[in-house]
């Protein structure tokens, strides 16, 4: 649906301004939702009426692993929320196993409540222990680990010691990390992160390849932003230049990165995320190749040497750099067992001397590659050195993404998180049999290809707005010459490296492999989440108890189950694409929209990462939470600009991530992050929220509504015309959780949201003018007359969530009273919004979203009205393409697909995403009050 079109459907006429609020004196001033206790009627979470005068003490936690007790645990970082007025700020906490076991954590603070208490904690545990299923958390002294992280800065470098490894962080030059040791021994050098650049892409198959460009790393700025006792946190900023024979030798920086190096006590690993900014219009400057490479020394022996390379669980490529096994002359059953234990074998002078005198003929393999170029496939060859050819050593479906290369004395596990869904990847191992062997991750496999970022047409002829309109009803793709560019889009990829004294066993590698490919996370459970009242009070914990909600939750069940499916069936992977999901099906091909106009990737469309993240947090599913996860990674970076004049601008949905020429706030709102970064505490997403607090600036560069105006309109940076619905939503998200955040610019954010409240509650209509100038240098909107401009879309981006929030977190009944009235009107009939604001809305559409609104109204109001309209609206919605009540709730097999899939022609994106949350909010707010049959 197209914000666009929606606001030009809606007249805007002026009128003498009605009472907003009939009836509100004899109801009173409705309480917050955190307020309202559950035995009250309204399903509501249970809270104390008023703020204690003292903080009234963190109350005891349980949490838990996701997925269980993970079997390689390098450390883990999780976030708790706490009830307003609970915990003060500078508390300390402390960890106790199931069995009451102290656990060493590390906590800081990563919101705050309006009064000063703490709203989230991050919190982190290290690799040293041993895990338990379960722990309790709560006010207390923690315990120290064993061997705390340590941090120093000299010179031109940082160092870490987890107790285990130290590793030495340059402050400039080309090496991110220049080593890493463990009981003194050198197990990784030259760290640095290699990309190819390639001018052009060729696509005649009979011309010269295309020339390719070497660029390495190059550190600008390092920063310690945690130094324990349990976790260490080293962000590394930088640019790639041009190199020649492995050195740096240019000066003009491209492919800017970010860096972020963990470090746990007691851990024998780090963990790094790696995120960086496409900075190619996608016509020239092609990215050819992605990596991080590390430098092993080799000490042992070539027969004592080994290279792994992970399928899945237990099962891989093992091999020694020279064998030992298979030869025409046998040096011995416990030899050959130690070799493939991957053992030190028994000194040379035992074996059959016919062996140990002819090693010398036994060829040393020095280079190892194994690639992924999809999801379906990987292969693995060899080669003993470069010039010589490459054998093949097997294929298999999809690889882990971890590989070792080492010794008995020791060596490297390095590994990347999502290796296949992310294709194309790649593991390298080069020179195995000489000193110094080289391990790549490849990122972006430079077997593939160049990334493909050019649009995927030539405009078709599309020079005018008017054609391009014209384009918007056939295809529903919204072009413009020139948009459709990738230039400042991202990437985040996480990787896990170990410095093991010995080369791994396969139980080991396979155990670190799976931790690779899901990171160990701690959780708190769906009660706590609830009764913290965060997120606006909008969810509660799953209940079958009534048939009547057991069949909401089996519909809410097929739908989270069926686009899992699809992810799989459809192969939803690739570098750019993992994490997005389709906007809408094509019934006659029985395929989703792929390759038609706005209808193919969703890019947040009507907010499936809120539907997800909500639906996580009432249920506690694993599955759950990893889709959230992938989501927030992918449209987080890659459906929003991260550099140039649009940076803080998300691009709507379209048949390429980056194609669609609106570029607007309600893709890039931090309300899609802020769940998983509070959940989670990852600075990454931190970081991406934090770059939104200023993107009202880009109102000044694209006006969303360019298109459609009726009347010439330039920006003007006191008198922005910006929407109340989608455009104001994402940047009252930004502000918000700066201020919740007291980030840098959490006085200017608080200023804005509260200026902007206050303005829009002084509007005649409120939300329903739809659009107000907005002054960048006061932070408010200005004085308006009377209008009325109501989309179907302006509440669809996350505004309904925002604005229980900020109900809840700031005094202003005024803006209360705003967006109730919203509320109230919106599934109301024409007559009831003519009488209140002297004109009804217009062909609305998408009411079954929007009874969520009247279950919201229902609660403030304490009506019943409400709740009443809301149950109908939602279980008989009136619009064909929402999902019924009483409809066949199944799919079918498609036929004569390429692979079998399901297929539920019936199903949309939109429509899943509104009803999901609908169902969510109103089983939350007014389950009590849902019709039983």
């Amino acid at each position: 649906m197209h914000e666009q079109t929606g606001t030009q459907e809606n007249a805007r006429t002026e009128y003498v301004r009605r009472d907003v609020l009939k009836g509100m004196a004899a109801t009173g001033v409705a309480v917050p939702l955190t307020t309202m206790a559950m035995d009250a009627g309204w399903g509501g979470t249970a809270a104390a009426s008023a703020l204690p005068t003292e903080p009234a003490g963190a109350p005891d936690v349980g949490v838990r692993w996701l997925e269980g007790v993970p079997s390689e645990l390098p450390g883990a970082t999780w976030g708790t929320p706490w009830p307003k007025g609970a915990v003060a700020e500078g508390s300390s906490f402390a960890l106790h196993g199931a069995d009451g076991t102290p656990v060493p954590l590390q906590t800081w603070p990563t919101a705050f409540w309006p009064d000063g208490t703490v709203k989230w904690t991050g919190h982190a545990i290290p690799g040293s222990v041993a895990a338990h299923e379960e722990y309790t958390l709560g006010a207390g002294t923690p315990a120290e680990p064993e061997s705390a992280v340590s941090v120093s800065t000299a010179g031109r470098k940082v160092t870490v010691s987890t107790g285990v490894i130290t590793a030495t962080i340059p402050t400039r030059g080309q090496h991110v990390v220049s080593s890493v040791e463990r009981d003194g021994v050198t197990i990784a050098t030259d760290g640095e992160l290699v990309a190819l650049g390639q001018d052009d892409i060729v696509d005649d198959i009979e011309a010269a390849p295309a020339r390719r460009h070497a660029y390495r790393s190059w550190i600008e700025e390092v920063t310690v932003e945690q130094e324990g006792p349990v976790r260490a946190v080293v962000r590394v900023d930088g640019t790639h230049r041009r190199a020649r024979r492995g050195k740096v030798n240019g000066r003009q920086g491209r492919l800017p990165f970010t860096l972020r190096l963990y470090f746990y006590a007691g851990s024998e690993s780090f963990r790094v995320v790696h995120s960086f900014v496409l900075d190619s219009d996608g016509t020239t400057d092609f990215v050819a190749g992605l990596g991080v490479r590390f430098t092993v020394p080799m000490r042992d022996e070539l027969y004592n040497r080994h290279v792994r390379l992970l399928a899945g669980g237990e099962r891989m490529v093992a091999e020694a750099v020279q064998g030992v096994t298979g030869l025409r002359r046998d040096p011995g059953a416990e030899v050959r067992a130690a070799q493939v234990a991957g053992e030190r074998l028994p000194d040379i002078g035992t074996w059959d001397p016919r062996v140990g005198e002819w090693m010398h003929y036994v060829p040393a393999w020095g280079d190892h590659t194994l690639s992924q170029p999809n999801s379906e496939g990987f292969s693995v060859r060899k080669r003993t050195a470069a010039g010589n050819g490459w054998v093949p050593v097997d294929q298999g479906r999809r690889a882990a993404g971890t590989g070792y290369v080492g010794g008995v004395t020791g060596g490297l596990v390095f590994g990347m998180r999502d290796f296949w869904q992310r294709h194309p990847a790649q593991l390298d191992v080069r020179g195995a049999h000489t000193d110094e062997a080289e391990a790549t991750v490849w990122m972006w496999s430079p077997e593939a290809g160049p990334m493909d970022t050019r649009f995927y047409h030539d405009g078709m002829g599309q020079d005018t707005h008017a054609e391009q309109l014209d384009g918007l009803r056939i295809t529903y793709e919204d072009y413009e010459p020139g948009f459709g560019t990738p230039y400042g889009i991202a990437r985040t990829t996480e990787l896990t490296f170990w410095a093991v004294a010995a080369t791994p066993s396969a139980e080991r590698l396979g155990a670190m492999g799976r931790t690779v490919g899901a990171t160990p996370q701690v959780v708190n459970s769906t009660s706590h989440l609830t009764s913290a009242g965060v997120f606006g009070g909008l969810f509660a914990p799953v209940d079958r108890s009534d048939p009547a909600k057991a069949e909401i939750e089996a519909n809410l069940d097929f739908l989270f189950d069926y686009y899992s499916a699809q992810v799989e069936q459809r192969h939803w992977y690739g570098f750019w694409d993992y994490g997005d999901i389709m906007h809408s099906f094509d019934e006659d091909r029985q395929v989703w929209r792929y390759d038609v106009g706005g209808y193919a990737w969703d890019n947040s469309e009507l907010s499936p990462d809120l539907w997800l993240w909500y639906a996580y947090m009432r249920s506690g599913r694993a599955d759950v939470f990893r889709m959230a996860e992938a989501m927030t990674r992918h449209t987080g970076e890659v459906d929003v600009y991260h550099l140039g004049e649009w940076a803080g601008l998300g691009t709507r949905h379209n048949v390429q991530h980056w194609g669609c020429s609106a570029k607007q706030q309600r893709i890039s709102t931090a309300g899609y992050r802020r769940m998983f970064y509070f959940l989670t505490a990852d600075e990454r997403t931190g970081d991406l929220m934090r770059a939104l607090v200023d993107s009202d600036e880009t109102f000044l560069a694209l006006d969303p509504l360019r298109k459609i105006r009726n009347e010439p309109y330039e920006p003007d940076r006191n008198a922005l015309a910006i929407g109340l619905g989608t455009d104001w939503s994402g940047l009252a998200f930004a502000w918000l959780t700066e201020w919740e955040r007291r980030g840098p610019k959490a006085e200017t954010a608080e200023a804005k949201l509260r200026g902007t409240m206050e303005s829009i509650a002084a509007m005649p209509n409120g939300f329903i003018q739809g659009e107000g100038l907005y002054d960048l240098d006061t932070g408010v909107f200005a004085e308006a007359e009377a209008a009325v401009g109501v989309s179907h879309l302006s509440a669809m981006f996350g505004q309904v969530e925002v604005c229980a929030e900020l109900i809840d977190l700031v005094d202003m009944p005024e803006f209360e009273q705003a967006w109730l009235q919203y509320c109230r009107l919106y599934n109301a009939s024409r007559d009831e919004q003519t009488e209140e604001v002297g004109e009804h809305f217009g062909n609305l559409i998408l009411r079954q979203g929007h009874s969520r609104l009247d279950a919201y109204a229902a609660v403030r109001l304490g009506e019943d009205a409400y709740a009443e309209r809301a149950w109908a609206r939602f279980l008989d919605p009136q619009d064909g393409w929402e999902y019924a009540h009483d409809r066949d709730w199944s799919s079918t097999e498609s036929e004569h697909t390429l692979n079998p899939a399901d297929s539920a022609p019936w199903v949309s994106t939109n429509t899943t995403a509104l009803f999901g949350l609908a169902a969510i909010q109103n089983l939350a707010l007014i389950g009590d009050k849902l019709p039983r049959t």
